[in-house]
């Protein structure tokens, strides 16, 4: 239980560390053209495979593309994308997508 409680508070810690540079979301929408094939030109996907990225937590889009990178993450579309994106990279696409407003309405 304690370990447990002790992953979630370090994995909690990382998300809420900011990114070492200053993200740009003017330049992350500018190298989100390869991105766009398969989220879709606003991050909304049009592909049941790929996920939304407009609206998510920008941490979690930079850990998330960084574990990609890595081969932590392991998708073959992703790991292709990511092999050259420099941490500035994944810091703008992550301020990027998660700037997109995303209105959610729940069913009535």
């Amino acid at each position: 239980m304690i370990s447990k409680l002790l992953s979630l508070v370090v994995g909690m810690c990382v998300l809420a560390a900011g990114p070492a540079e200053a993200a740009d979301a003017q330049a992350g929408r500018q190298k989100a053209t390869t991105c766009q094939a398969c989220h879709g030109l606003d991050g909304l996907s049009k592909h049941p495979e790929a996920p939304n990225l407009a609206g998510q937590i920008e941490n979690y889009l930079a850990k998330a593309l960084r574990e990609y990178r890595s081969g932590e993450r392991k998708n073959e579309m992703m790991t292709i994308v990511t092999k050259d994106l420099s941490d500035q990279d994944i810091d703008d696409l992550a301020a990027f997508y998660a700037s997109i407003e995303v209105e959610v309405i729940p069913p009535q």
